[in-house]
């Protein structure tokens, strides 16, 4: 069993408990109900929560895709109608709000909840400039990360990823994803990513976290049959470009040396790393460029807020006294839930210029 199905199934007693409560407090703002049937409501919740998953590790279905988004939408809306709800309750402390007040305020969560889904699962291309001293010849690079194909996020994902990358071969010359290309919510079958062996650049791969829980070797077995490079703790040259892949250390998994060795001269040395995790130390070693998600900038509101405080890099294009550069992307996919606020799911062109 997976770390994240075991993480499902230790929380979904936790979220049960807050689901009633916050149903009971939701509805006392309307009226109020019996407690047995906010006590049923809480309980169906959970279930919905933690059935799918045993079905979708195992095969993944449309029926079990939909409850799972179904779970994943209503994941937010608990988040957003537990600060709404707590919102009232504090107003109501100093001034008493009318019934139809009550009602409008609670459906902005609704309201929110279009456009975050919305937002999700519209794919933006975004450009930045990183600018090297002896660059040997400007290129440019297609840059993604954390697309979490799964329950909530299929095939349909992954071929909307193609269609953009086919959309920039005659301006990218290679496309690096920094892991997590499955999330474990489903089984990955070995043609789940054949869409994008129709993509007329390299597209190379090193994994991440999620790409362990539904089985690295079914990710991996994907990933060749769709024709994606795969970096696990190597090297390749291409062009001007010399990629190390360092898979995230997971289990019993050794990581691998990194040290001057693994710098090639007359190369720009770019390392791929899920995490935006050592960037001084690696920048130390002698890397140019490190390339990362993991945090997808938060992904929505106020979780936004809070990844900037938990992550040092959290998003973005970051440049240190050495002059060397760390980019964070955002995501392509979505985890848990498919919603977004104030983040992009994003391919980054990143053009590499002297």
């Amino acid at each position: 069993m997976s770390f994240r199905s075991r993480r499902v199934i230790f929380s979904t007693p936790f979220y049960m408990i807050f689901q009633f409560f916050l149903l009971k407090y939701t509805f006392l703002l309307l009226g109020g109900i019996n407690d047995t049937y906010v006590m049923i409501l809480a309980f169906l919740i959970g279930l919905l929560h933690l059935i799918p998953m045993f079905f979708e590790t195992k095969k993944s279905t449309i029926v079990g895709r939909f409850l799972t988004t179904i779970d994943g939408v209503w994941m937010w809306a608990s988040l957003m109608f537990l600060i709404d709800v707590l919102v009232i309750y504090i107003i109501c402390l100093f001034m008493p709000l009318s019934f139809e007040i009550k009602v409008i305020l609670l459906a902005i969560v609704p309201i929110l909840g279009v456009y975050n889904y919305y937002n999700a699962h519209k794919l933006v291309i975004n450009e930045k400039t990183i600018k090297l001293d002896n660059l040997p010849q400007e290129i440019n690079i297609v840059h993604l990360s954390d697309v979490h194909f799964g329950s909530v996020r299929h095939k349909k994902l992954i071929r909307q990823i193609a269609d953009k990358l086919k959309e920039l071969e005659n301006i990218c010359e290679i496309a690096i994803i920094s892991g997590d290309l499955a999330d474990g919510s489903s089984v990955v079958g070995d043609d789940d990513f054949l869409a994008l062996k129709d993509v007329n650049m390299p597209i190379v791969f090193t994994p991440g976290n999620h790409d362990f829980y539904p089985g690295l070797e079914n990710v991996i077995k994907a990933c060749r049959k769709a024709g994606i490079i795969i970096l696990d703790n190597e090297s390749m040259e291409f062009e001007c470009l010399n990629i190390f892949g360092l898979t995230f250390s997971f289990g019993d998994r050794a990581v691998p040396k990194i040290d001057e060795s693994l710098i090639k001269g007359g190369f720009v040395n770019i390392i791929n790393y899920h995490v935006p995790y050592y960037w001084q130390e690696f920048s130390k070693i002698g890397f140019d460029i490190q390339l990362s998600g993991h945090t997808h900038g938060g992904q929505f509101y106020p979780a936004v807020n809070f990844a900037e405080i938990l992550f040092e890099y959290n998003r973005g294009l970051f440049k240190n006294s050495l002059g060397k550069y760390l980019h964070v992307t955002t995501g392509v996919g979505s985890m848990d839930t498919p919603m977004r606020w104030g983040t992009d799911s994003e391919l980054v062109i990143l053009k590499l210029k002297k």
